[in-house]
């Protein structure tokens, strides 16, 4: 008796501690969707407003720059472009085999504990289904974490056997929003570290002391074309001359 009291305050202490990180993941949830949310609108309409003031400059600097690099047989070769564009691809699916064999394997660790067909009886068995429906839906979106979170979830189930069904799907509901947090969370920090974003900090700092930085850079690069013009018909002259 004492032993299965011993078991069930185990059990509350876990549901406690599930509820509490559940919430907190949520809380985490809820302030980063509408953080993403204004900071993809915002940098939208910096990125229009940039493209409309300074992308066509840049873009007739780039065009000089080429004609530049053409005369200079500067131009990278397109089989080298190539081959650097294999490389990258080489590296990408390095990077996919890595992750699609940790989840086979995690897969497989499930599939070898909870497969209906290794229960005991009827009541495990149909409990081992439900995990293995769930583990299925985890390997199809690649979701590491839940799969992680299903055989955390079975394994509390194996070591008590009077598991609350609500630790169960705690823990799976925990991977999940802990899943839905990490890449919202990282979207967030993609475009807070991005050069972009850092040019518009730039932008409102100098607005904000009444100095209007669009006008400075885009004089910047009318001085760059015009340098690039003079190389440019420099570069013509002495072709036409040899």
């Amino acid at each position: 008796m004492a032993e299965l009291i011993l078991s069930n305050d185990s059990d509350q202490r876990e549901l406690a501690r599930k509820r509490a990180e559940l919430k907190e993941l949520a809380a985490r949830l809820a302030a980063a969707e509408p953080q993403l949310a204004t900071l993809q609108s915002q940098m939208r309409l910096f990125e229009t407003r940039y493209l409309q003031i300074i992308g066509a400059r840049y873009d007739e600097l780039a065009e000089i720059e080429t004609e530049i690099a053409k005369l200079q047989g500067l131009l990278p070769d397109d089989d080298l472009l190539d081959g650097a564009s294999l490389a990258d691809d080489e590296v990408g699916c390095g990077q996919n085999r890595f992750h699609a064999d940790k989840l086979k394997k995690l897969y497989r660790e499930v599939a070898r504990k909870f497969h209906p067909d290794l229960a005991d009886d009827d009541s495990a068995r149909v409990h081992c289904h439900q995990l293995m429906i769930e583990a299925n839906r985890a390997y199809e979106a690649g979701a590491h974490e839940t799969l992680e979170a299903i055989l955390e979830a079975g394994q509390a189930v194996e070591a008590h056997a009077t598991a609350s069904p609500e630790l169960i799907w705690l823990t799976r509901r925990v991977a999940e929003t802990k899943e839905q947090v990490s890449k919202l969370e990282m979207e967030i920090a993609a475009i807070t570290s991005s050069e972009l974003y850092r040019l518009k900090l730039r932008v409102e700092n100098a607005d904000a002391l009444g100095v209007d930085l669009f006008m400075d850079l885009l004089a910047q690069v009318d001085r760059q074309i015009r340098k690039a013009h003079n190389r440019l018909e420099a570069l013509q002259g002495v072709m036409l001359t040899a």
